[in-house]
């Protein structure tokens, strides 16, 4: 991996793992579908409003325009619904577990959509990865046994693993068209928010907000950091070295949130979590480090 990928990978990983933590801000007195929306359209539109400042070209084809509504839909609209969804019911931590297996289907819509390779040491390094995300976490999946968890929001959690795999194999598809990463988010974001915004009342739901730090500041760092500098850079990362690959940040990204709940929320650390980390990075180095084939 080039030192520019290396950056592309590490940043979204940390930027990633506090969001897990900053989610939780978003859920109370506003519907979840309708932070959804905000936090979308707001990233559309700054990075609209920054593409029209720097020029860049705004002019798609109706073809085009479509790939880029779709794109909005999957990874920015109805799969963050059901992420907020499932953290109304799960804790922040056993979502990020759960998410994690989007390895394997990042890997398995990347050989059926993509032709992609079945590389063993991709798979190899998911079930090291796995296995160290089971581990850290081993304390949080024994409190959480204990609570009546019900199956939709399982549910909810595993139809958003499959629709950010569908949305990083749809991305990596646009790029190979020649639609940059930038504007296509802008139109994507804009796209994304849009649909969720009729859903809410043909959903029966009504449009509020929150007045308060915590929930205004959230908004805006996942807007502008979760959403904008995150997917922008990782997206990239996905052209580049392909939807697989780049997927390892659903690997790491817990265990920064691992950290963050350790400060905030008083995690303790044991063995078993150190022998998680260490299995976690150890699967990264794997399937990272290896030498890309030639097809």
């Amino acid at each position: 991996m080039k030192p520019k990928q290396l950056l592309f990978f590490i940043i979204p990983c940390f930027i990633w793992g506090s969001t897990w933590f900053a989610i939780k801000f978003q859920l109370g007195q506003v519907d979840p579908l309708v932070s959804v929306v905000y936090r979308f359209l707001i990233a559309g539109v700054l990075l609209m409003a920054f593409s029209a400042i720097r020029k860049l070209n705004l002019r798609y084809t109706f073809r085009e325009h479509l790939l880029m509504f779709l794109q909005g839909i999957i990874l920015f609209g109805f799969n963050y619904w059901l992420v907020y969804l499932a953290e109304e019911d799960l804790p922040s931590g056993v979502v990020a577990i759960i998410f994690s297996f989007a390895v394997f289907t990042n890997i398995f819509f990347n050989y059926l959509l993509l032709k992609g390779k079945l590389r063993k040491e991709v798979m190899a390094g998911a079930i090291l990865g796995i296995a160290g995300t089971l581990l850290i976490f081993n304390h949080e999946l024994q409190n959480s046994a204990q609570m009546a968890i019900g199956y939709k929001a399982l549910l909810f959690c595993l139809g958003s693993i499959v629709l950010a795999s569908l949305g990083n194999i749809l991305s990596k598809y646009n790029q190979t068209q020649k639609l940059p990463v930038i504007q296509t988010n802008a139109f994507s974001m804009t796209y994304g928010s849009l649909a969720m915004m009729l859903m809410v009342p043909l959903s029966g739901r009504s449009f509020t907000f929150e007045v308060t730090f915590p929930y205004i500041a959230s908004l805006l760092y996942l807007s502008l950091f979760g959403s904008i500098v995150a997917f922008t850079l990782y997206l990239k990362l996905v052209g580049d070295i392909g939807p697989d690959r780049a997927g390892y940040t659903t690997l790491v990204a817990p265990v920064i949130a691992l950290m963050i709940s350790s400060f905030f929320e008083n995690y303790q650390w044991g063995i078993v979590a150190a022998i998680g980390v260490f299995l976690l990075f150890a699967g990264n180095i794997l399937a990272l480090k290896m030498k890309p084939l030639k097809t």
